[in-house]
């Protein structure tokens, strides 16, 4: 096998294992903090909480981060194959439009179905079905990303980019909204363009029938931002061998302190919005993306870790199964009916972080099961 080949199975698993830290929290990750309070007592883990819970409004939690990560690491991963089409026959590109269509498609199914799990189901009416959805905003970043990379220079990426960050501020900031005002960003969103747009134009309901989606029309525009830098993050990667892969490592980490700065700069003037997901929100989150995906490709990659980060990797590889598993499986059921009994035995202090660990333990088994089988079902 040649160095190259090695080199690219690393950058797999480095992407696989940040994808399942990602996910983790999903699965359950997120109650770990909470049982520890219960069985500690510890204020200390109730802070630690605070940051798996989404902001109300105006602002950035940890917990923030999870999907925008999801979508940079597309992104990156687009990054480490770069390619453009768009020298070649039509012929030739159809095949590759068409698998990319359908991936634009399922993943949008996917999210519909997601929406309406926990025993639900998809409503037979359409009015009254949420077509917006976290997996649908992920393809169509993708999706357009995919478009730029196929057929544009990076130059003209970078021009986008731009473009998508410094006109959507200017758009939801200075353009006044038909029968609003201009900049009206106040909680709930109401008077934004976002609700608008939903509000006049995105067939079905909104999450919890508000006037806007979080995941609706108009914000899924800057969430291809997310994407892009993720694709830039991938090209610098695979550069690495060129530069120094800890030299890349240390690049890295510093952008994404640089993008830190820059998105709560721009707070001051363009509030960091998760549901809004304005451009402070962007490069807040790339700049988070940038930094994690540094440390783990110098653990997992360099350091050569991947034993360490295996329950990880096993999350990420199968991560769009696990998700919708989420949604479909009641795997709280699943862990009480395995291990209820030995989690009423142990003292009652200890029961939810048992219980958390039981709901993990799994949902791990069998990624872990499929892995070793080499089932890995992907979009």
């Amino acid at each position: 096998m040649s160095d190259t080949n090695k080199k690219t199975k690393k950058r797999l698993a480095s992407l696989d294992a940040l994808r399942g830290f990602d996910m983790f929290w999903i699965l359950g990750g997120e109650k770990i903090f909470a049982a520890l309070f219960v069985l500690t007592g510890w204020a200390g883990w109730k802070v630690a909480e605070a940051q798996t819970l989404h902001s109300q409004w105006h602002g950035f939690t940890f917990y923030d981060l999870i999907f925008p990560l999801f979508i940079f690491l597309s992104g990156v991963a687009m990054g480490l194959s770069p390619k453009r089409i768009d020298h070649l026959p039509f012929v030739d590109r159809k095949p590759i439009y068409i698998k990319a269509f359908k991936r634009l498609l399922l993943l949008c199914f996917f999210g519909v179905l997601y929406n309406h799990g926990w025993g639900t189901g998809v409503p037979l009416n359409p009015e009254e079905v949420r077509y917006a959805s976290v997996l649908g905003r992920i393809a169509v970043a993708w999706f357009v990303a995919a478009m730029l990379v196929w057929h544009t220079s990076f130059r003209t990426q970078m021009f986008a980019l731009a473009g998508i960050l410094i006109g959507y501020w200017v758009w939801l900031c200075f353009i006044p909204v038909p029968g609003g005002v201009a900049g009206d960003l106040s909680a709930g969103g109401a008077g934004s363009w976002n609700a608008w747009f939903d509000t006049n134009l995105l067939p079905g309901i909104t999450y919890q029938n508000k006037p806007m989606d979080p995941e609706g029309i108009l914000s899924s525009i800057p969430a291809i931002a997310n994407a892009l830098f993720g694709v830039i993050a991938g090209r610098y990667i695979k550069q690495a061998q060129e530069r120094g892969e800890w030299k890349t490592a240390g690049i890295l980490f510093a952008a994404g302190l640089v993008a830190l700065a820059v998105g709560w700069l721009w707070n001051m003037v363009f509030p960091v919005n998760k549901d809004l997901w304005t451009s402070s929100f962007v490069m807040v989150t790339v700049g988070w993306s940038f930094i994690l995906l540094a440390v783990f490709y110098a653990v997992v990659d360099l350091l050569n870790q991947q034993r360490a980060a295996y329950l990880f990797v096993i999350i990420g590889a199968n991560s769009i199964v696990i998700y919708l598993a989420s949604s479909l499986v009641n795997w709280e059921y699943i862990s009480r009916s395995v291990f209820g009994g030995f989690i009423a035995a142990v003292p009652a202090p200890w029961q939810p972080l048992i219980g958390v660990f039981a709901l993990l333990g799994v949902q791990l088994l069998v990624l872990h099961w499929l892995y070793k089988r080499k089932i890995l079902i992907s979009v």
